[in-house]
């Protein structure tokens, strides 16, 4: 417990000192941050761990893995240990989703799903939360670095890519954009992924794009001074001493 409060502390303070750099590089009172702990390698008792700290929004990668910590913290809860009741666990969705996966997905009703990487999955999202009569938080997934081991959709493409699902699908409430930096030991050629990402994510301010998420536990400093506004932060969260020692 006391590496998790070290951990966030850090990162907090870390979060605060760079974006406060950026508010008074762009003249602006205030950069407001939203910190994502990504817990998909994680126990539950580590998450209500974090949670009893503080953090709030968690994020995972699969689908069956989110359904699973949802039962074991509701559980723990309705016999007492680790209330939650106070301040609830907002869940993000932040891996790949399979459109087999959709309806076990919005059963547990995440409070943003980031990971909106084509056209058809946009659209079968949408046609599945008309059934449902609900409006689901998305993210539209863009691969800025042009990797090919990375899915989402082209910064050529991401623009209309965008409007095309604001304008289709009624029940997504598509609020952003989300990419992961380029994968490079070059800090200059991260950096360039994330300044590239901001760029497109101004030219869809007027569409209703308020959320940009991007920056990890190695490169969250660049992602906030480029104007990241949601980070996801796995290891550099929940690392101990043992582990590293």
């Amino acid at each position: 417990m006391n590496d998790f409060r070290q951990n966030l502390k850090s990162i907090q303070d870390k979060i605060q000192k760079y974006s406060q750099i950026y508010a008074q590089k762009h003249n602006i009172k205030t950069h407001e941050i939203k910190l994502i702990a990504v817990s998909k390698y994680h126990s539950t008792q580590e998450i209500l761990d974090l949670h009893s700290l503080g953090q709030c929004c968690f994020g995972e990668n699969k689908v069956q893995d989110l359904r699973q910590k949802i039962g074991e913290i509701d559980s723990k809860s309705l016999v007492g240990k680790n209330s939650i009741d106070k301040n609830p666990i907002k869940w993000h969705f932040i891996g790949t989703l399979q459109r087999n996966k959709i309806n076990s997905l919005l059963a547990l009703r995440p409070a943003l799903i980031h990971s909106i990487d084509s056209l058809p999955l946009a659209i079968a999202i949408d046609e599945k939360c008309l059934e449902l009569g609900i409006i689901q938080p998305v993210l539209l997934q863009v691969n800025s670095a042009n990797e090919p081991s990375k899915h989402g959709f082209s910064l050529e493409c991401a623009k209309e890519a965008f409007l095309e699902i604001k304008d289709r699908a009624k029940n997504l409430n598509l609020c952003g954009i989300m990419t992961i930096g380029a994968h490079s030991d070059d800090r200059s050629k991260i950096n360039d992924s994330f300044a590239i990402t901001k760029e497109l994510y101004d030219s869809l301010s007027n569409a209703g794009a308020s959320v940009l998420s991007m920056g990890m536990s190695g490169d969250f400093d660049l992602a906030i001074q480029n104007g990241a506004n949601m980070l996801r932060i796995g290891s550099a969260l929940f690392s101990t001493n043992k582990q590293n020692p």
